[in-house]
């Protein structure tokens, strides 16, 4: 058996929250909620999550009340409500995808909260942050997470999963 990778007390081979005592009225509540005032971004989400994992049969795994695929691209992670797509580094365990994946998830809670302004409120500054500051970001040592969305997306990610997110430098 492979020993099991530590960093600052955080076993970064989780591949998903804990699990919790069943609370059938919780989950009902929340994929109704999802699928009703996050409609929007749950159809896009919905329609990217089946052209991937069944047309193009890429890689993926539930992750608390969310659904991850993994792709082959560039690009880190994209949430859309219930759907997380994001790079695939394989199955071996690293900090990033431990990270990504619990930043992710925080994105999918925004999502349940905010409905239909979560292209506005979340979306939107995400992509521009991600897209158009990476320089900026760079030359005046910025954290990524630095924007209010971002964080906030750390901050629920952890609350939500019971996962600590570990540090990685960046």
């Amino acid at each position: 058996m492979k020993k099991l990778e530590k960093i600052e007390n955080v076993d970064i081979t989780v591949t998903e929250p804990p699990k919790k005592d069943k609370n059938i009225l919780k989950d009902i509540l929340f994929y109704l909620i999802q699928w009703t005032w996050g409609l929007p971004v749950n159809i896009v989400g919905g329609i990217a999550y089946l052209i991937c994992t069944k047309i193009l049969k890429r890689r993926h795994s539930k992750f608390g009340y969310a659904y991850i695929v993994y792709l082959p691209w560039n690009a880190g992670g994209l949430s859309m409500g219930l759907f997380i797509f994001m790079k695939d580094r394989g199955e071996e365990p690293n900090p990033w995808s431990y990270n990504t994946r619990i930043h992710e998830y925080g994105h999918t809670w925004q999502c349940l909260l905010l409905g239909p302004l979560y292209y506005i409120v979340i979306a939107i500054p995400s992509v521009i942050w991600c897209n158009f500051f990476q320089k900026y970001r760079e030359k005046n040592n910025v954290s990524y997470y630095k924007l209010y969305c971002e964080a906030w997306a750390n901050a629920f990610g952890q609350k939500f999963t019971g996962m600590k997110m570990v540090e990685t430098g960046k």
